[in-house]
């Protein structure tokens, strides 16, 4: 049905918190034979009071590589409504798949 659901293991923060694996909720465009998806999804942080959404595509790259490329709005909490300026941040991950390790 193309609704998918994971975990998320991230490198960095911007809290002094330990990082914690967070639960993943998306979902996926149905697939035309050889086109390229849309995809969405979000991350709920086990590790602080933020939430992060990802929308992009699927590549498969000249040499057969798949590449996900993706935008996001990472939103953080405030403790007061004037505070809110600084509760959104935006940005983009390129995700590349690791090969496995024999």
């Amino acid at each position: 049905d193309g609704n998918f659901g994971g975990s998320y293991h991230t490198a960095v923060t911007v809290t002094s918190n330990k990082i914690q694996v967070s639960p993943l909720q998306g979902s996926q465009h149905h697939p035309k034979k050889n086109s390229q998806p849309t995809f969405g999804f979000s991350v709920n942080w086990s590790f602080s009071g933020s939430f992060t959404v990802f929308t992009g595509q699927c590549f498969v790259d000249e040499n057969g590589n798949e590449v996900l490329k993706t935008m996001w709005l990472l939103r953080s909490d405030v403790d007061k409504i004037q505070d809110d300026w600084k509760a959104t941040r935006v940005g983009i991950n390129v995700f590349t798949r690791v090969p496995l390790q024999k």
